[in-house]
């Protein structure tokens, strides 16, 4: 069979350069790809954690004209703002320290390290909205509070 994997996901952003400086020094993730395309307007930002191959994550801005009419591009920007965009899962080995290391710089968490049944798990938003969480994956245990 053919293999197939995923390359990259995707967040609509409202400002490329403010989501590239979050990622890159609130988070301490690396470019992949930062192309623009003058001809078509067009930036291609790509950022991943550092160090692996693994997918990227494209940081695309809400569209306008031609691909989308301004009503339906500020109603885009509006649901992104609001965190109804889509989530990025990611994982660590240590959730509280990863969470007292990007407080430090300055990510701002909705809630605190918590067990789960499924680890211990703690989210933030991007600057656009989009909704990130971060999960130390344990055994399950459904009695886990």
């Amino acid at each position: 069979m053919t293999t197939i994997k995923i390359a990259n996901a995707q967040f609509w952003v409202h400002d490329q350069d403010e989501a590239l400086d979050f990622y890159t020094r609130k988070l301490g993730w690396e470019v992949r790809a930062d192309v623009t395309m003058e001809a078509w307007s067009f930036r291609w930002l790509c950022v991943a954690p550092p160090g692996g191959d693994g997918p990227a994550l494209v940081l695309m801005p809400v569209p306008g004209q031609p691909m989308l009419d301004e009503t339906s591009s500020a109603q885009l920007s509006d649901l992104v703002a609001k965190g109804a965009g889509g989530t990025l899962f990611l994982e660590t080995d240590d959730c509280q320290a990863a969470y007292d290391e990007l407080s430090a710089r300055g990510v701002e968490f909705n809630d605190p390290p918590t067990a789960q049944p499924y680890g211990i798990d703690t989210s933030f938003r991007d600057p656009s909205g989009n909704n990130i969480r971060l999960t130390q994956v344990l055994e399950f245990d459904p009695e886990r509070h």
